[in-house]
């Protein structure tokens, strides 16, 4: 076995690439009055940075057309059969005449197929909820979706919220609702409301108790409620949940709030009705917070010393087998001095998914591991989208500018976009997939999925030769019908060759 940990480390003291992840970038441009119609762009890396195309147009690998305009990013999912040109289009949009109406509105969701035709169209606009910002795939097939939930003032007073600042005299709190396409039956929700505390008296409707022994709650009188931030309409918004992410391993979700200038981590694992309690779910806990971070003064355990993050977006984990797996990563936009930049931080998870907290202190950490901040100049006010990619570079959507960086860890551009276009221009959030993302087709000794052979496999294949993780039989390098020394061997001098 020794000649296996000899191995393993000559792969890790090789450098991951810095060169451009090969693969596909897919954006919604905005342009001028969102209610018009768009287009979502698929590119390869060969794209001009003026936004000109080489070999005829060819670098634009395929555009869809919508009638209406985004409300954040999209996504491409694998359809029934492989192959890029079998995927489908997620496409989170803005409806004519929202119920709601803030920064980030949308209330529609589209699924749409490789020629343009919508397979399903859902709107979630109506007198209790109001879709808005972004939306999340699941494994299973259903999507997460943000949206305003609307308390008037009888409900807020009896929640115990003193006042509110806005001409409606509404609150517009969260709810996270997941929808099975097709149907449009929602088969799970969770609502902000069901977990507040407030210290005003137990007549209240919402917890009471002092706001620093209840990290897992929302202070019901922290914030603004209405600030004007949005198309320049009266409105109610709160909290302002601006981005969703789900973690399968973990069954849990990410949030991310402008307004409050913290993430949020809930249980998925929960029934709705354990959703509305403090108990249930994989952690015990129901639909209470998880885990928070970059704000602690909100809950009252630290001041503005302690802020790390400003009106940041984009709150994802790092996937499986990629570099960082299992941190998370953002943009946050107001980082320094009205400059923004790309984080990536270590949640204090612990073996049972739950997060570690000690006694009156916030929660950790107090700094990111990785910090991509350029200075002066980078800097968006509204969206901005921050991704990890399988060979360890990060994309990061700069969306006023409507420019898209691929950076690599060390912080050098390696492949950099600058959507032509006017100052009415925008690009909410890109992502890029892997130029074999919806092949299918396995690769040998491709462990991690990324269709990257590299140190991250050898170190899966070492951790099922020495008995610690499940057999998987695509590194079984010689079909022998098994894992050990020699698939190591031979699965390193692939990668060397």
């Amino acid at each position: 076995m020794n000649y296996i940990y000899s191995l393993l480390i000559l792969l890790i003291s090789l450098p991951l690439t810095q060169e451009v992840l090969d693969g596909y970038t897919i954006f919604t441009p905005q342009v001028g009055n969102p209610n018009g119609g768009a287009e979502t762009k698929l590119v390869s890396n060969n794209l001009n940075n003026d936004g000109t195309c080489q070999n005829d147009c060819e670098d634009i690998i395929h555009t869809w057309e919508h009638d209406r305009g985004p409300a954040s990013m999209p996504y491409l999912i694998q359809g029934e059969e492989p192959g890029l040109e079998n995927t489908i289009l997620v496409y989170p949009y803005r409806v004519q005449n929202p119920t709601m109406d803030s920064g980030g509105v949308g209330g529609g969701v589209q699924l749409v197929d490789w020629n343009s035709n919508v397979l399903w169209d859902f709107v979630l606009s109506n007198e209790q909820y109001q879709h808005h910002h972004d939306v999340e795939p699941m494994p299973n097939g259903n999507i997460l979706m943000i949206a305003w939930e609307r308390f008037e003032e009888d409900e807020w007073q009896q929640m115990g919220r003193i006042s509110v600042d806005n001409p409606l005299n509404e609150m517009w709190a969260t709810a996270i609702l997941e929808i099975e396409p097709y149907t449009g039956n929602v088969v799970w929700e969770w609502h902000i409301w069901d977990h507040m505390v407030q210290e005003r008296g137990a007549q209240y409707g919402a917890t009471f108790g002092n706001v620093e022994d209840h990290p897992e709650l929302m202070h019901i009188n922290e914030g603004y409620v209405g600030n004007g931030d949005g198309p320049g309409s009266a409105n109610a918004d709160w909290i302002h949940i601006n981005a969703i992410d789900y973690n399968e391993n973990l069954d849990q979700i990410a949030l991310s709030s402008r307004f409050m200038s913290e993430i949020y981590i809930i249980d998925h694992s929960t029934t709705t009705e354990e959703a509305a309690s403090h108990e249930g779910g994989n952690s015990g806990k129901g639909g209470d917070f998880l885990y928070r971070w970059g704000n602690p003064q909100i809950y009252n355990r630290g001041n503005n010393n302690d802020q790390i993050l400003d009106d940041q977006h984009s709150i994802n984990w790092i996937p499986e087998g990629f570099p960082g797996e299992g941190n998370l990563i953002l943009f946050n936009n107001r980082h320094y001095n009205n400059q923004s930049a790309g984080l990536e931080f270590v949640p204090p998870i612990m073996e049972d998914g739950n997060y570690n907290i000690l006694g009156t202190q916030p929660y950790g950490p107090e700094e990111p591991v990785w910090v991509y901040h350029p200075g002066p100049g980078w800097h968006t006010n509204v969206q901005g989208g921050a991704f990890r990619l399988s060979n360890g570079n990060t994309l990061l959507t700069v969306c006023d500018d409507s420019e898209i960086y691929e950076v690599s860890y060390e912080g050098d551009v390696v492949w950099e976009y600058d959507y032509p276009g006017n100052n009415n221009t925008m690009i909410p959030r890109a992502q890029k997939y892997d130029i074999d993302a919806f092949d299918q087709e396995a690769i040998l000794g491709d462990l991690n999925g990324d269709e990257i052979l590299n140190v991250l496999d050898v170190i899966l294949v070492v951790n099922i030769a020495l008995g610690n993780a499940e057999t998987d039989l695509n590194g079984d390098m010689n079909g022998d019908g098994g894992i050990n020394v020699l698939d190591v061997v031979l699965l390193v001098n692939e990668i060397l060759s």
